[in-house]
């Protein structure tokens, strides 16, 4: 199948895959009995804490690394069979990995990357150009990459991997070193390659926002294994609660201890004659019943909203306690 631009789509099928390290005489499995898929016109995300397995799962499935069990097809064709075939459907950057040739200029480098699928580089101008504006990059077309900084060079790398028009890309952490402007820009690119020319696009980022934002689906690992396969949607409809933020004026000290000690009320604020805080429960009768507890006590509601799920939240609840200090420094 090919899009109106005469990419090919592309499936990815994962099988059962596991990946084990032999250090001395112990055995360390990074990836343990995995199996998805992935069909056009998607963009997935891959989270998960250090450690997880990410990294060795998207090399294996990149064919750098060959698993120990399972299987990995693109379009029915085993990676680590046909590597030759299966390489002009993939494109991928790495974190920290050099994804450009620092000794060849900026658009020597897009037009050899171009070349590796068989593409006549001199046909590619308009696009060139289109990357190289959308990254805010256009006057360092002649430059070599080794002279720039390390926020121009992710620039690049990503220009890069965008430039092969492969219909199956991986990014890991595409936003990394990009300012504001560079990163919406990014998000419309890379949601505008799914939509119009039937692109496939993996993430494996810590930026929650990149994730939530365009990503069809969210893959968590934790511990080898995939732990939560779902829609970002989907995922926050899981683990939505009755919870609530209330912002009272009017309530005293002694009500606010006995408050804290009869509901289950959480990150009290205390700013002069208002009290902020959040309030979880199982059902809305214990919201109701916090309320009348509230007008009871004679304490004025200024606000109640309701408190909505996040990404972030979701990632620390599935992936685990040791998650939750990764996802702090993201946030910050």
């Amino acid at each position: 199948m090919q899009s109106s631009m005469g990419v090919d789509s592309a499936r990815l099928s994962v099988s059962d895959v596991t990946k084990r390290y032999t250090h001395g005489e112990a055995d360390v499995t990074a990836v343990r009995g995995v199996s998805l898929e992935i069909d056009s016109n998607e963009v997935v995300g891959i989270l998960g804490p250090n450690g997880a397995g990410k990294t060795t799962l998207i090399k294996t499935i990149l064919g750098v690394l060959r698993p120990t069990e399972g299987t990995v097809e693109i379009n029915g064709l085993d990676v680590h069979e046909k590597q030759r075939r299966t390489y002009e459907l993939v494109s991928a950057m790495f974190e920290g990995s050099r994804n450009s040739y620092w000794r060849l200029s900026v658009e020597e480098n897009l037009r050899f990357f171009t070349s590796l699928n068989g593409k006549n580089p001199k046909e590619r101008t308009d696009r060139y150009d289109e990357l190289l504006e959308e990254l805010d990059i256009e006057d360092k077309r002649d430059e070599t990459v080794n002279k720039l900084s390390r926020g121009m060079k992710q620039k690049v790398c990503l220009a890069c991997t965008l430039a092969r028009e492969t219909p199956l890309v991986f990014l890991d952490e595409p936003t990394l070193g990009l300012d504001v402007e560079a990163s919406e820009h990014l998000k419309t690119e890379l949601r505008r390659l799914v939509d119009s020319e039937n692109r496939t696009i993996v993430l494996s980022s810590h930026d929650m926002d990149l994730i939530e934002e365009i990503c069809d689906r969210v893959i968590i690992m934790n511990e080898g294994r995939i732990v939560a396969d779902d829609s970002v949607e989907a995922l926050i409809d899981v683990f939505r609660t009755e919870s609530y933020e209330l912002e009272v004026s009017g309530l005293t000290s002694q009500q606010q201890a006995r408050l804290e000690r009869e509901f289950p009320v959480d990150a009290v604020e205390r700013n002069g004659d208002s009290t902020v805080f959040e309030a979880t429960f199982d059902d809305v009768a214990g919201k109701d019943r916090l309320v009348e507890r509230l007008v009871g006590d004679g304490a004025s509601i200024e606000r109640l909203e309701p408190v909505e799920p996040d990404l972030k939240e979701i990632f620390i609840e599935v992936a685990g306690e040791e998650s939750e200090e990764q996802a702090e420094v993201v946030a910050r």
